[in-house]
């Protein structure tokens, strides 16, 4: 419980936490005031690298960078680096830069720093994920230090949602081998903290930036902890620990003060095409038929979520309401020839209807869905074998195997959907790596991006909505709710509908530069 938590916790491990800030040697030199105006955090996810340029913190509120532009308590664009949203005429689109930024080393922000940002993106010796999301552009220039002119290839109807990219200095990373870059653990943004330290595996620390263009922090540092496996979060959150740290419902349900969050993030069960079992379609739609999704909201949320049916969230005006699972799991399965054996599992052509589901061992809360995805499998003669495993167990198998995964954005439904459901990016990583084409999703995801027109969109994701529920390449379970628990005294929290990638960056604490104790 966190009614009355154990100071005596959460000073030792905000007093490490200074020493680095501070660099003093002994707990002896620490500044009490200093300690307590720094905020600790918890998440379990830790980012691979603190490089915009490689995958961190796209979709802004990454803490240490700022883009041309971000997104206000509401999710709506506003202004950052940029001095007013940037103006858009059919393929071109102009930015004036805000006078005065400097980086954190004290240099002066110039279109040169936004100009290399994005084409170092776009260069293909530098291992960006985010190249694909930019691939609209044909060039990036700057007229002068103050104007950046982005020229598309073709109109792109979100492009000012990819202006939240965090800009990084050219002088920094200019001639350097940007993948293998000091840079990527010490970076140097503009944003309202600095980084101190880094040790992968357990903290990143921030100082406040006092020079920030937003305006001074209003404490004088973050710590963010990282603890991947839910229930010792949860342990060290009863002991005190943290401020704010994210965890499951059910292990948020005994803390006094839980903040849930609403999100366009899903869990779903991602299904190979090359699996003899779930690469036929019968079998992924008696399984989406058969799935207990109010249950598991019920159940496994606590009731911190929703049905999710597709990956459009319902918040979206882009969502199709009609799209819904086939009614019968078991005539589908029987019409195609599945029938059941003695022990109640299926067959078809001497293939059992059995198959592997993987879960990252560590999250309980997928650990749950899987078990409820396992039970509402048998009722159907389907036997599914639920398997925990590591991220680095689970990777090479996800060609063959099924994995609870999860993703999902508030922001345009171009995010996520086209990197995941679109037939060129199959066996990329985490994106469609059950190997799923099809035609009319390739055409209907490229129409979404391409056209401007609202009707023309809507006609887009409609499309691929419906094809995707006919394919079922996902059996989509639940929308989540980001649960959090805050301590006591902590003012500033405002909460925000939050993508599926949070975990540093646009978390709850995506404001915390805002944040005080009391």
């Amino acid at each position: 419980m966190m009614r009355s938590r154990p100071r005596v916790h959460l000073i030792s491990a905000l007093t490490a936490a200074v020493l680095l800030l501070t660099g003093c040697s002994t707990p002896s030199t620490t500044d009490s005031s200093n300690t307590a105006n720094t905020l600790v955090v918890a998440t379990s996810g830790e980012p691979d690298t603190l490089n915009p340029v490689l995958g961190y913190g796209t979709d802004g509120a990454s803490l240490i960078f700022d883009g041309l532009v971000a997104r206000d308590g509401r999710n709506e664009l506003v202004p950052a680096l940029a001095e007013q949203l940037p103006t858009v005429d059919a393929t071109t689109v102009t930015a004036k830069l805000r006078p005065g930024v400097t980086f954190h080393d004290g240099s002066a922000l110039t279109a040169q720093d936004v100009v290399f940002t994005y084409r170092t993106v776009l260069d293909p010796k530098v291992d960006s994920t985010l190249r694909s999301d930019l691939d609209m552009i044909d060039k990036v220039e700057a007229p002068d230090a103050s104007t950046v002119v982005f020229t598309l290839k073709y109109a792109y109807a979100p492009f000012l949602q990819r202006l939240t990219l965090g800009i990084v200095p050219a002088k920094a990373l200019d001639g350097q081998d940007v993948n293998k870059a000091a840079f990527n653990q010490k970076p140097i943004g503009t944003g309202p903290y600095k980084v101190t330290a880094w040790t992968p595996g357990d903290r990143l620390v921030l100082a406040a930036n006092d020079s920030y263009w937003g305006g001074k922090p209003s404490n004088s540092g973050v710590v963010v902890a990282f603890v991947p496996d839910d229930n010792v979060r949860a342990q060290r959150a009863r002991a005190g620990e943290f401020d704010a740290v994210e965890l499951a419902p059910k292990l948020a349900a005994g803390f006094p003060k839980a903040v849930k969050v609403p999100t366009g993030d899903y869990r779903g069960v991602m299904l190979p095409m090359k699996n003899p079992v779930t690469g036929d379609v019968a079998i992924r739609q008696a399984l989406n038929a058969a799935v207990d999704r109010a249950a598991m909201v019920a159940g496994v949320l606590g009731g911190a979520g929703e049905p999710a049916y597709g990956p459009i969230p319902p918040t979206s005006p882009y969502a199709d309401p009609s799209i819904t699972p086939a009614a019968d799991a078991a005539t589908i399965l029987d019409g195609a020839g599945w029938t059941a054996g003695a022990d109640g599992v299926r067959a078809k052509n001497g293939q059992k209807a059995a198959f592997t589901l993987m879960y990252p061992a560590t999250d309980s809360l997928r650990k749950e869905l899987a078990l409820a995805v396992t039970a509402d499998a048998k009722k159907i003669g389907i036997e599914v074998t639920p398997e925990g495993l590591t991220w680095d167990a689970i990777t090479p198998r996800m060609k063959n195997d099924a994995l609870i995964m999860g993703w999902g954005t508030p922001y345009d439904p171009d995010f996520i959907s086209y990197k995941l459901f679109s037939s060129q990016f199959a066996e990329q990583g985490y994106f469609n790596p059950g190997s799923y084409q099809s035609a009319v999703v390739d055409k209907a995801l490229q129409d979404g991006r391409s056209v401007t027109g609202s009707e023309q969109r809507l006609a887009a994701y409609t499309s691929f909505q419906k094809q995707l529920a006919t394919d079922v390449p996902w059996v989509f379970l639940t929308y989540l709710q980001h649960t959090y628990v805050v301590a006591d005294g902590i003012a500033g929290v405002t909460p925000r509908v939050e993508p599926h990638e949070h975990d540093v960056a646009n978390s709850l604490w995506w404001n915390i530069n805002t944040w005080t104790r009391t």
